[in-house]
């Protein structure tokens, strides 16, 4: 049984605060394929063809906003825009990678649980 949460700046518990920094609707998903790997927003339109340009861009802004993403813009044309995890963002990846194993062990998933195989 978990034992009582903290007050956390603004939260009710660690639990909600963690899950407002990832429980955007593709956020876990590009925390995920960021894992030891640096993508052009191309790229992650191809990772996550079910986000629309829009909420890529959105959720990409709210990444870097809570610094869990770093985004890196070339001065080249046309503009290269390049995005890694930060050190903050890099720090969960063995929750996301338990994640996968979770979902791949009670709900059926298929694959590997390599970072971006998930």
């Amino acid at each position: 049984m978990p034992g009582p949460c903290c007050k956390c700046e603004g939260y009710n518990c660690p639990i909600e605060a963690t899950v407002h920094l990832i429980g955007g609707k593709y956020k876990a998903i590009i925390l995920w394929h960021l894992i030891g790997a640096t993508l052009r927003f191309s790229e992650l339109q191809r990772l996550v063809p079910q986000a629309t340009a829009k909420m890529l861009t959105q959720q990409l802004r709210e990444l870097e906003n809570d610094d869990m993403i770093q985004r890196r813009v070339y001065p080249v044309v046309p503009p290269r825009t390049e995005y890694s995890l930060s050190e903050k963002g890099k720090s969960l990846s063995p929750i996301l990678l338990d994640l996968c194993h979770w979902g791949k062990e009670h709900l059926g998933g298929s694959g590997s649980a390599e970072a971006g195989q998930c």
